[in-house]
Parts: C-alpha cells; sequence; structure tokens
C-alpha cells in the first residue's frame, strides 16, 4: 500500500478514535468545569476553586455505600482481567458502572502477556486516544463520573510498548549519579503523562540482604541510605509532570527466611531496630522527603502480622509519623494472603475487613473486581465494617484523584503530542548514559582493558549470554525496543577496525539437572564436551577471549530464587577449559544478583560486571570494552564468597563478619572463609584518582546542629573518567549497637587528566541519628569519626567530630 494511503488511513483512524464516545449529555462539559454528576449546576466537588478537603467532603457525602466500595478495588486492564480494549455497551451493566479507583496497565501491549497485545498502544498518540475513551466513559456513564487513575509500572522505564528502556535497577544503582536518577524518572513521569497514565509504579525501596533472593536485581541495593538518595529522585523525577510515583513494596519485603521467594514471601527474621534503621529507611526518607502520592503494601507479614493488614504499618508509621499522604494499593493477592497463606483471618470476608481497618485503600488482584466486591459489600450490610472505616479509605483515595487533577483536567489535552514526547532520541541517549554508568569494572590484571586493538586481532566470542536477549526486557518495562546482543555489539565494533570476531556458545546456562546440579555436581555429557572442545578450538585460534557469562530471566526475578551463587550450569567448567588456551580472558557477566565467582577472580585476568542492561547492551559492552567511554559504575551490594557466609552486607555491625584468631587462647587454627569477594561501593576505572585535604567546617555540634565536611580530588591519570566520592560515618560509643559505619553522603563527578576538584558534603542531624533503647529516634553526644574514599573497603582520609549538648 503507498504510503499516501496509510497516512490517510492512519488519521480517519485517529479521528475516528478522537470523537469516539459514549457521551449521553455532551452539556457536562463546560469551559472551566465539568458537571461530573450531570445535576446541571457546579456542585463544590467540581469547583477547581475549592480546597480539596472540601471537594472530598462533598462528593462523599454524594456517593453510595456500592460507589465507596469500588473506590477500594482495582481492575487490570485490557489482556488481564478486562476484556475490551475501548468502552462498549455492556459496561453499563459492569459492576464498574459504580466507578473504580484505577485501572491497571492499560493497552500497554506487554510483551511477555500475548493476550495484552493492543493495536492501541502504538503510535503513542492512538493510545491516549483510547485512554481518553475509557475516561470519558467514566465521566459520562457513572453516576457521579469520578475519573478513574490510570495505574502502570516503571521500574525499567515505563511498561509499554516501545516506550523509553532503561536497565534493571541495580543497574541504575549502579551508576550512583542521582542527577541521572531524576533525569530517568523524569522520562518516566513524561510518558506516562503523554500516554494518559496518572500513576506510575515505581521506584522498588526494598532494601537487598540476601543476594539469593530473586528480586535482587530489581532493587537499588543493600544499603538503605543509597537507596533513599536514589529513590527520592526518582519519584521526584516522576511527579514533576504531575504523575503520582507508588513506591514498592512497604515494608520489610526483600528478606524472605533463607531468601526464598515464591510461596516462601513470609516471615523475615529482621530484628525490631534493624528492621527501622535498614529496611524502612528509605521509605522514611523518601515520603518525608519528597511526598510520593502512592505506596504499595507488601505479601509479607512481620512479626506474625500481614504488612497488608496492619495498623502499625499502614497507619502508625506511614500516615502519622511519616506523613504520607497518598492511598495504598495491594500488591496483587496481598490482602487474600491475610486469610490464604497467613491465616489470621476466618475467610476471605474478614481478610478484606482487617485490611481495610488496618489501612489498605486499594485491593488488587488478577480477577474481576466483583470478586472483591461482593464479600465486601456483604460485609458492610451484616455491620461487620465501620461506615466510618470505609469512609475514610475512600477520602484518601479521592484525596489524590484531586491532587492529580482528574476532575479539573481529566483528559490528555493535545493527544497528538505523545508522538513527540514518548520515548525521543533524547530520551534514548539519557538511557545509554544510564546503561554505560552502570558498568562496573571488577578486575583489570596489567590494564587488559581497554582491549588494544593493535595487539589482539582474533577475538573469540563465547558463553551462553553473548546471543541472550530476554533479560534486556522485563515484565515491568518497555516491550518491542529493538535489541542488540552483546555478540552482535562486538561484531560491529569490530567492522571497521580490521579485527576478526568468531563466535561459538561453549555452554548452556543451566544444565539439565539444574537446580538439583548445584547440590550435586554431575559429569559433563557427550553434547557439553563436544560444544566446549569447540570453543576451545576457537579460542586457541584466537589472540583474546570475550567469555559472556552469567544468569539468565528464568534464574532471576519474583520467585525466581537459588541455593547458590556460583555460575549456574556448567559455565566455570567451560571457563576452566578455556584458560588451558593460556589466551587471555574477559570474563563478561550479565546476571541479576551477586555472584560467588571466587576461582573466576583467582584465575581471570579481567572481570566486567553489566548485570541486566537494557536493549542497547551489545553497544554499551563492546564500547566499554574497547575503551570508548571509561567505566564508572560502583557496587551498590557487596559479593560474599560463599553462600555460607550470608547474610553479609554492609552496612555490618561490629565484628558480625569477623575472623578468626587463627591463635591464642580462643584460637585453635582457622576453619571458614571471611570477607567480602567484592566490597559494597566497589569499582574500577581507566583512569586512577587521588582524595586529599579532607576539611570540616566544625570540630564541634550540638545535635541540631549541622555540619559541612570539604575533600579534594584529583585525576591522576591520563584518562578523562567519573568518580564516585563516598562518605562514612562512625558512631564511636552508643547507648545500642550501631554499625561499624554507614554511608551518608557520595556525589559522582568527572574530571580530565589532572583535573582537581573540591566537593562538599552536608551532615545533617538526621544523619546521626540511632533508634535509643527506648525506641525513640535521637542524636546522641559523643565523638562521630568521618571516612571519605571510593569504596567501603577503600577510605584513605578520615578526621572525627563531637556532639555535645
Amino acid at each position: 500500500m503507498p504510503c499516501h494511503s496509510k497516512r490517510l488511513l492512519l488519521v480517519a483512524a485517529f479521528s475516528a478514535l478522537q470523537f469516539y464516545s459514549f457521551a449521553q449529555d455532551k452539556a457536562i462539559y463546560h469551559q472551566d468545569w465539568i458537571d461530573f454528576n450531570k445535576n446541571g449546576k457546579k456542585d463544590v466537588y467540581e469547583d477547581s476553586k475549592q480546597p480539596i478537603a472540601s471537594r472530598v467532603d462533598d462528593l462523599l457525602s454524594q456517593m453510595t455505600t456500592q460507589e465507596k466500595a469500588n473506590q477500594t478495588v482495582t481492575l487490570y486492564g485490557y489482556g488481564r482481567v478486562l476484556k475490551d480494549e475501548q468502552p462498549a455497551a455492556a459496561w453499563d451493566k459492569e459492576i464498574w458502572k459504580h466507578g473504580l479507583a484505577n485501572i491497571d496497565e492499560m493497552l500497554n501491549s506487554l510483551a511477555y502477556n500475548k493476550s495484552a497485545k493492543s493495536s492501541f498502544s502504538y503510535p503513542f498518540s492512538r493510545h491516549a486516544v483510547a485512554l481518553n475513551n475509557v475516561q470519558k466513559w467514566f465521566i459520562e456513564h457513572t453516576r457521579l463520573g469520578i475519573p478513574v487513575d490510570f495505574t502502570n509500572e516503571g521500574i525499567h522505564g515505563l511498561n509499554h510498548d516501545r516506550a523509553t528502556p532503561l536497565p534493571a535497577p541495580i543497574n541504575i544503582g549502579s551508576t550512583w549519579n542521582t542527577k541521572l536518577v531524576r533525569t530517568a524518572g523524569e522520562i518516566v513521569g513524561r510518558e506516562a503523562k503523554y500516554l494518559g497514565y496518572t500513576n506510575v509504579y515505581a521506584p522498588i525501596l526494598d532494601v537487598s540482604r540476601d543476594p539469593r533472593w530473586g528480586r535482587v536485581v530489581e532493587t537499588y541495593g543493600e544499603n538503605p541510605f543509597h537507596i533513599a538518595e536514589m529513590g527520592k529522585q526518582a519519584v521526584l523525577g516522576i511527579q514533576q509532570n504531575g504523575i503520582a510515583s507508588t513506591l514498592k513494596h512497604y515494608a520489610v519485603y526483600s528478606v524472605p527466611k533463607g531468601g526464598r521467594d515464591g510461596n516462601a514471601r513470609t516471615d523475615p527474621h529482621v530484628g525490631f531496630r534493624e528492621m527501622h534503621e535498614l529496611h524502612l529507611y528509605p521509605f522514611k526518607r523518601v515520603v518525608k522527603e519528597a511526598k510520593p502520592l502512592g505506596i504499595m503494601s507488601s505479601y509479607n507479614d512481620y512479626d506474625g502480622v500481614p504488612v497488608s493488614s496492619s495498623k502499625y504499618f499502614l497507619q502508625d508509621l506511614l500516615r502519622k509519623d511519616y506523613g504520607f499522604e497518598g492511598y495504598i494499593v495491594s500488591d496483587s493477592e496481598a490482602l487474600e494472603f491475610i486469610s490464604s497463606k497467613h491465616h489470621v483471618a476466618t475467610d476471605y470476608k474478614d481478610a478484606i475487613r482487617q485490611a481495610l481497618e488496618g489501612g489498605l485503600n486499594v485491593r488488587t488482584n488478577f480477577d474481576p473486581p466483583n470478586t472483591y466486591l461482593t464479600p465486601l459489600m456483604e460485609l458492610i450490610d451484616e455491620g461487620g465494617l465501620d461506615m466510618n472505616v470505609l469512609n475514610q479509605r475512600v477520602r484518601e483515595v479521592l484525596t489524590v484523584k484531586f491532587k492529580l487533577g482528574l476532575f479539573d483536567h481529566p483528559l490528555v489535552d493535545n493527544t497528538n503530542l505523545a508522538d513527540q514526547k514518548v520515548h525521543t532520541q533524547a530520551d534514548e541517549n539519557i538511557s545509554l548514559q544510564v546503561n554505560r554508568e552502570s558498568i562496573v569494572l571488577l578486575k583489570n590484571e596489567q590494564d587488559l582493558l581497554p582491549i588494544d586493538i593493535n595487539k589482539y586481532k582474533r577475538i573469540l566470542v563465547t558463553g551462553p549470554m553473548a546471543e541472550a536477549t530476554n533479560y534486556t526486557t522485563s515484565r515491568y518495562g518497555p516491550s518491542n525496543n529493538p535489541i542488540t546482543t552483546i555478540k552482535d555489539g562486538i561484531i560491529a565494533y569490530a567492522k571497521d577496525k580490521a579485527l576478526q570476531v568468531n563466535y561459538t556458545k561453549g555452554v548452556d546456562v543451566v544444565d539439565k539437572n539444574w537446580p538439583e546440579s548445584e547440590i550435586i555436581p554431575t559429569d559433563l555429557s557427550n553434547e557439553e564436551i563436544e560444544s566446549m572442545t569447540t570453543g576451545v578450538r576457537l579460542g586457541q585460534e584466537s589472540d583474546l577471549i570475550i567469555a559472556v557469562m552469567g544468569e539468565s530471566e528464568r534464574e532471576v526475578g519474583e520467585s525466581r530464587s537459588r541455593s547458590d551463587l556460583n555460575l549456574p550450569g556448567k559455565q566455570r567448567d567451560y571457563l576452566m577449559k578455556l584458560k588451558e588456551t593460556r589466551k587471555p580472558i574477559i570474563l563478561v557477566l550479565v546476571n541479576g544478583r551477586p555472584l560467588s565467582i571466587n576461582w573466576e577472580n583467582k584465575y581471570l585476568p579481567a572481570i566486567v560486571e553489566s548485570w541486566f542492561l537494557s536493549g542497547q547492551s551489545g553497544h554499551v559492552v563492546a564500547d566499554m570494552l574497547f575503551g570508548e567511554y571509561n567505566p564508572s559504575g560502583k557496587l551498590p551490594i557487596s559479593f560474599p564468597k560463599s553462600v555460607g557466609q550470608i547474610e553479609m552486607n554492609f552496612p555490618t555491625k561490629p565484628a558480625a563478619q569477623a575472623g578468626q584468631p587463627g591463635v591464642g587462647p580462643n584460637g585453635w587454627g582457622n576453619s571458614r572463609v571471611v570477607g567480602f569477594l567484592y566490597p559494597f561501593g566497589y569499582g574500577l576505572s581507566y583512569t586512577d584518582f587521588q582524595f586529599s585535604n579532607l576539611r570540616l567546617n566544625k570540630k564541634q555540634i550540638r545535635p541540631t546542629d549541622s555540619l559541612t565536611v570539604t575533600v579534594d580530588v584529583q585525576n591522576i591519570g591520563k584518562r578523562k573518567g567519573a568518580e564516585v566520592v563516598q562518605l562514612y560515618v562512625k558512631d564511636v560509643v552508643s547507648s545500642v549497637t550501631t554499625y561499624e559505619m554507614d554511608l551518608r553522603g557520595f556525589e559522582k563527578i568527572e574530571l580530565n587528566p589532572g583535573e582537581k576538584k573540591s566537593i562538599q558534603f552536608s551532615i545533617l542531624p538526621v544523619h546521626l541519628e540511632l533508634l535509643d533503647q527506648y525506641n525513640k529516634w535521637t542524636v546522641e553526644p559523643g565523638r562521630f569519626e568521618i571516612f571519605i574514599g571510593n569504596s567501603s573497603a577503600n577510605l584513605p582520609l578520615r578526621d572525627s567530630f563531637d556532639v555535645v549538648n
């Protein structure tokens, strides 16, 4: 078909969508207000000049019990629960004729769910029109016209067909670049706005303390201060577009017993003080400082009480202490788990009562809304739920909708702008920068990297992740974007450099007996021996081997915890055979969690941690290997040497990871391996940096004072590079046991060779407080030590100050 004809059909289709409406009375739309309840007059809730609290009170007073109940439930969008892509006549008989709290993932064409594929997801303007049509139906066909909140995921970039892709959150955490995270958040929020979404489920603030857990890849790392700083910027970026940011997963979700995920997402073994100082710290900071409008409650319990029905977590802490003013949505099926998994409710109806009384606002699950609304209405009719409780939960939902402007500007005004504002070239450039800055150089013996193309002309690319693609596309991020594999990225780079690149897979990610082979070793099969032999032969014919190893999306993610942290399958066996070629080997890791690569670290000269990059992974890795840019990523999570050391994290309590005396009254030799394989904050560069001239503006402060710390940083190498300056604080003597030291400041700076800059940090009272023996947050008098360097294990500068009454 000629392009001109295609354009005419496209315009016609858009026009048909634009004017497609179920309006019963067009007179409800006025110049500066909408007659949502169709009564011919401007009610208080329809008046934008009235205070939000007054508007909510007015609307609540007009709502029936059923309409209130409907504002506490999610409807999953097309291809999940909803069967229609656009409003249909049958909707007038559906339960949502009384309204809904939100519709999740509507028309986003998620690649992981073929039934959700929709022609309305792209072009982007077509999606904006389609959501406008759905919103118009709720405005025009429900009695009070209450708009819906269109929610969507966004931790890897917006979860929409061909939106701007971002790497996994563990990659984003590895950038240690708060300015870049703010920009990435702005992209997610902007794209959501122009596509018609009003609420983004991001960022994840879970603190990963057990690398066996499958969702480490979806977190920023293990340190609460680092997570809080990154998460705060993500929220500010998303919400600057007038879009809600919903934090995940509140609370104490990321440490299931033994790192076991799936049906064992309960029973986190975390002490009360540790819970507050580690797992709640990012939520507390981000809620107070960035004011997100949403929170997602988690599946798990804490100390026997399910979080999704806990008044302590949802009201006392979140609303009263932290000052949260948004609404709380359950993770899918978290409400049901109160009765079905935790067994603290007699039945589903009782679970609903407990959740609403506890403070949960909106129930989410992959089933029709009436499966929740029917027992909820029965509960109310039986007098099992106080109407004041329901009114308060609905009030909190409506308040967010008013704050988002859904009662003043419920529709995307100019739908055509979506094609100009979503996934622009500038956005793609930012994505490239995030990917590049997330790569961590773990080892570089004798400066093997960057690769000298004059020395290494014949290169073998091998390993199971060299041709992998699926890890670049998350169920929680964009779909259908172009993907360049690491193999193809290296071949493309070598094309104009007179380099010869060969490829063979060599080994699968896992063997046929995996995961049992992690505990019961098996011999190599004939097929494995043959495949490895081919790799060794090609390696012997090459000058350099690039081995791309790690984990695929099948070994990493939700419900995919592991019992071991070595390279899965027979990958190490293959590396051992490749080493026999005596050719230099660069190990490129593609993985979603720390791996205990002890043999690899000891015997291979160069190791690169790339985590789960997005679709540009091949070009990003190739450019780094050949020196087109200088790696600057730092580990946001430490690597243990063995599963037997877990939990082994930073920060750590005194002597919690102590060695063994070996000699003396309590020493009879050594019986265990100690120490980190790679510590928190660690990452190498192609250049070197020097820290000097640490100075404090005060040596003595009061508990309410701030302190300024300044340090000079110089690039003493021969290449331009970026360094992450890290500041750690130690409370020398305290009334309760504190951590040996903890991160309390960091900044990423770029320096030319020889360039020097002064970096300034502010130490605030909140950075020094502890939860004392009376469970009160306080800054205690005493001495504090300051350490500055480029990782938790490399801190060349040190000073101290005193806090006095």
